[in-house]
């Protein structure tokens, strides 16, 4: 049973709002912190920051943090589904470096189509997970131990793939780079697509919710789905009228966080979703339950690896360019960190779609902060790594907490 079940075995006792609230601290007093952690973490930080450089939170800071987050937060989703089995994937960066310069190649020096040239990328990067998942399930090699040499491997394809120049520019004029770079969601319709977020978690809520009553089980009362998609419909229409001071929302931020919503339904009202988490918990108990325990390891990889490939894509239409470096320094990094942060656990079995969107905020915004102060890339590696350690910390702590009141 999932942390979302026990959830829900606890709201048939105390209905309504108020029987939420008391659920919710006795979740926290057995360990199931969810993403309270890293909320709270992201408000003290912006709160530091904004002390420390009030144009840290001004709307033409946020709408370039919030596109600089996009990149690495797509592979960040993908992370987040590796990890809720138990596995890791150490080539990311490599992998969205590899499709970045499979895309440019094609695109730039042998002239394709561009939708081409990234969907040839894409394929890539989903034959890299299907290689994976063979080579896991076939011969029982570590993910750890598989994805390092992919680290090694796709590097080298990378360096070879762009040749002797190093570098491919990518147009200016190009549809794919002014998507990254120059696309900004019209103000009304930033408007339609906050109500359609909204709207979109409200119905997910509710099939969830509608599909366990069904089966005789407790469900989260309609007050509450209301007041939750309420509260994202008032948090999402002020960050969106607060971004249109400026430049407004790009098409690509859109693009992550409809990603993370589609992930979102799929983890929380799917079989599949279920699968990850049952296998990701207790790997052989799913097997026992009947569940295609191989089937499931190769949708993670295949999805990790594929959005590790249209998250390099994008990076490399952010910088109009595809080089030696696209993938590398700190992206396999902050990719992993991102989902860590975000409360997604190492152990397995545990996480959401939401623990990247709120990892890589964090990350960024860490970034973006110390830059704004003039301060070098050490200190922003050294607080990255103390926020990463923390995250960890309060995972394993409530992983302890939970186990002492029979909630493991």
């Amino acid at each position: 049973m999932t942390a979302m079940d026990l959830s829900d075995e606890r709201l048939r006792q105390r209905p309504g709002l108020r029987g939420y609230g008391a659920s919710l601290l006795d979740r926290i007093r057995s360990g199931e912190l969810g993403m309270i952690p890293v909320v709270a973490g992201l408000v003290v930080i912006w709160a530091v920051l904004q002390a420390l450089n009030p144009i840290f939170l001004s709307s033409t800071n946020l709408v370039n943090l919030t596109m600089e987050c996009v990149p690495v937060g797509i592979v960040a989703l993908g992370i987040v589904c590796v990890l809720l089995v138990g596995q890791i994937d150490l080539s990311v960066g490599s992998i969205s470096g590899l499709s970045a310069a499979i895309m440019g190649v094609l695109f730039v020096n042998e002239s394709w189509p561009v939708w081409i040239a990234v969907l040839t990328a894409v394929a890539a990067g989903i034959g890299i997970g299907l290689l994976y998942s063979l080579v896991h399930n076939r011969v029982g090699i570590p993910s750890f131990v598989i994805t390092l040499a992919g680290l090694l491997s796709f590097l080298g394809l990378q360096l070879k793939a762009l040749g002797t120049s190093g570098s491919v520019n990518l147009p200016y004029d190009s549809a794919l780079v002014q998507f990254a770079q120059l696309w900004f969601v019209p103000v009304w319709l930033s408007y339609v697509l906050v109500v359609a977020a909204s709207a979109a978690l409200f119905v997910i809520g509710f099939l969830h919710a509608n599909k366990r009553r069904t089966a005789g089980l407790s469900a989260r009362s309609m007050r509450y789905l209301l007041v939750r998609s309420g509260l994202m419909l008032a948090g999402l229409g002020f960050a969106v009228w607060y971004l249109n001071r400026t430049r407004g929302v790009g098409w690509m931020f859109v693009l992550f966080v409809a990603l993370a919503l589609i992930l979102h339904y799929g983890l929380t009202s799917t079989k599949w979703g279920k699968s990850l988490y049952a296998v990701g918990g207790n790997v052989e108990a799913a097997r026992r339950a009947g569940i295609n325990v191989n089937l499931v390891y190769t949708s993670a990889f295949v999805l990790c690896t594929t959005l590790a490939a249209v998250g390099g894509i994008l990076a490399a239409a952010r910088l109009a360019a595809a080089n030696q470096s696209s993938g590398g320094g700190d992206v396999n990094l902050n990719a992993i960190a991102a989902a860590v942060i975000g409360g997604t656990s190492l152990f397995g079995g545990r996480g959401t779609a939401f623990a990247a969107v709120l990892g890589i905020l964090v990350i960024q915004s860490i970034s973006s902060g110390l830059t704004l102060l003039s301060l070098d890339s050490s200190y922003r590696f050294f607080v990255t790594g103390v926020v990463l350690l923390l995250a960890v910390g309060v995972d394993s702590l409530a992983r302890r907490s939970r186990a002492s009141h029979g909630r493991g």
